[in-house]
Formats: structure tokens, sequence, C-alpha cells
């Protein structure tokens, strides 16, 4: 299923590079979502990214992060926690783009000029639900220095706050921020006892 999202996700970024006429429809203008309810857009903007290099960071992110995450779908599905879990990661996927954007959706909803695009919102739940399932598993910071995934995630939590709180810039950190958050409790929605899980992991690191 990661594969799929990376690959459609890809072909329509790709796509509206060279179609502004798309590009507008899809990306999150949170004034024409609230005024004019084009829902949609909470979700159709992680479709879009404003260049290559945003595309291609966020799509391996995604694609490295996601096959870990079905990966333990699965073996919830093995134990009887879940079933279809290529359709859970899917619907997690989705959900969490929409949640990371709602914020976005009432902090800019009179803001006729402001607009946001990318799949960095369910891109970070992947990765936060990733080190759900192992706390202590080394993320490589810019590809090269080892983190374990619990520090890591506390850091990113705190800086996206943060710069959350400023008004300005292109990135979106409270989408990072949100969808963060989604990916660290969307676990405890399938099951709530998996908090014992990441507990005894957290607890008991090699």
């Amino acid at each position: 299923m990661t594969l799929y999202i990376v690959i459609i996700t890809s072909i329509i970024s790709v796509i509206a590079f060279n179609n502004q006429e798309i590009f507008r429809k899809l990306q999150l203008n949170s004034y024409q979502a609230y005024h004019h309810r084009e829902y949609y857009r909470l979700l159709s903007h992680s479709l879009l990214h404003a260049d290559w290099l945003h595309l291609i960071v966020n799509m391996f992110v995604l694609y490295s992060f996601g096959q870990n995450v079905e990966s333990y779908f699965q073996q919830m599905d093995a134990a009887g926690i879940l079933r279809y879990p290529q359709a859970y990661f899917l619907f997690f996927y989705t959900t969490a783009v929409v949640a990371a954007s709602v914020s976005t959706l009432k902090k800019y909803r009179d803001h006729t000029e402001y607009n946001s695009v990318g799949a960095s919102g369910g891109v970070s739940a992947v990765v936060f639900a990733s080190i759900f399932f192992n706390p202590w598993g080394k993320l490589y910071f810019y590809g090269v220095l080892p983190i374990p995934g619990i520090i890591f995630g506390a850091a990113y939590l705190g800086y996206s706050w943060y710069m959350g709180r400023k008004e300005g810039g292109y990135i979106n950190h409270d989408a990072h921020y949100w969808g963060a958050l989604y990916g660290l409790i969307f676990p405890l929605c399938i099951d709530y006892h998996l908090f014992n899980l990441f507990i005894e992991r957290l607890i008991h690191f090699s």
C-alpha cells in the first residue's frame, strides 16, 4: 500500500508541476476550504509538492517508514488484533493527512492568500507510528547521524510546536506537529493495550 501511495502522489505532483490549474484546485487554501466548503482540499493537498526536492524527500521517508508500519500492522493481523492491514494503513495515512490539516484550516480560514501543499502531515504520522512500535530504533538525521527514534521524536515535537507558534515561513509546522501526535495516538485507537507494549519497549531498550 505504501508503494501505491508513493506512486500516485508522485504522478499527481509531477503533473501539477506543469499544470497550475490542477495545483490551484488541489492545494490547501484554508479560505476556500472553510468558506466554500471545499473540504476535499484537506486531503488533496497531500498529492502536491512545492518542488522536486520536497517531493523526493517526502516520498523517500514515506516509503522507508511506511513499510515498517505496514509490517507492524501485518503482525497485529497475525495476532488477531486487526484485519485487513493494508486497508488499515490506507485509512491511517489518509486520516492522518486530514487530522494534521485541521489546525491549518482553523488558523488560516480567513487568509485568502495562504496555501499549503505536501504530504508532510501524513508522513510525520507514519514516522511517529514507527517510533511508537520501536522507540529506540535509529533514525538517520540528514541521512547520516543516527538518533534513537524517541529522542528525535521529542526534539521534533518541541521544534514543530515552537515554530508553529511563529507566523510566516513556507513550512507548515502545525501539520508536522499534529501529524506526529496522530501517529502516536492511532495505534492506541486500534488497541489501547499496545500502550503497554510501548512502555515495555521504552524501558527495556538495547
